[in-house]
């Protein structure tokens, strides 16, 4: 289910929209082939007819319904999470019937982390840590697909953002301080070469 375009600003565009990895769906469908196992196992290992056979075939059965039951609800939050990027913010959103979610603007993103095992760098699964200078300080969203790209991505539409708003009127004193600031930060990251850094800084004490 992709995200609503109608909660989005005017002049807003996505550029990424997209839900959990599919090894979100590891533990339930786990529990769901060691359920169909186990009453495999239960069936043939025990005599028919008898009581033992009926109360562990009873207990297979409610273990396999359960366990179905799990792996769909886990679908319907796959179906109604969304990681999106935009050229304004960073929003995640999940819920099936009650929704909350996280609104994170590009100017306050700070610091961009992923982090990956060598199995979900097989995967191509992990997690990603935001820093940003809001209330919350860090958010760390788990089961993201190929986070060294979606870091990327957070960076360059960080450096369009902050490109459109350098083409602005001229700020004020604290705002030019902020800006170059993040100018620096984004330096640092490898995010702006030493060229554009110098353009833009022209540009802001023009």
């Amino acid at each position: 289910m992709p995200f609503p375009k109608k909660y989005l600003n005017a002049n807003e565009t996505i550029a990424l929209d997209m839900h959990p990895h599919w090894w979100y769906f590891s533990e339930p469908a786990l529990s769901l082939l060691g359920s169909i196992i186990l009453g495999i196992v239960v069936l043939a290992k025990t005599d028919a007819g008898t009581n033992g056979r009926r109360v562990l075939g009873l207990i297979a059965l409610a273990l396999l319904v359960l366990t179905a039951i799990w792996l769909v609800i886990r679908y319907l939050n796959w179906l109604t999470t969304n990681f999106v990027i935009t050229s304004n913010r960073l929003i995640f959103r999940h819920g099936v019937v009650g929704k909350s979610g996280i609104e994170i603007p590009l100017e306050r993103v700070n610091n961009v982390n992923f982090n990956q095992s060598v199995f979900e760098r097989i995967l191509g699964a992990g997690d990603l840590l935001i820093e940003s200078g809001g209330e919350d300080g860090q958010q760390r969203f788990t089961d993201i697909r190929h986070p060294a790209q979606v870091q990327n991505l957070i960076h360059a539409q960080m450096e369009g953002h902050f490109q459109k708003r350098a083409s602005y009127a001229p700020a004020s004193t604290g705002d030019v301080t902020e800006q170059l600031e993040r100018l620096e930060g984004m330096l640092q990251r490898g995010t702006l070469t030493q060229e554009e850094f110098d353009a833009q800084k022209a540009k802001l004490l023009g």
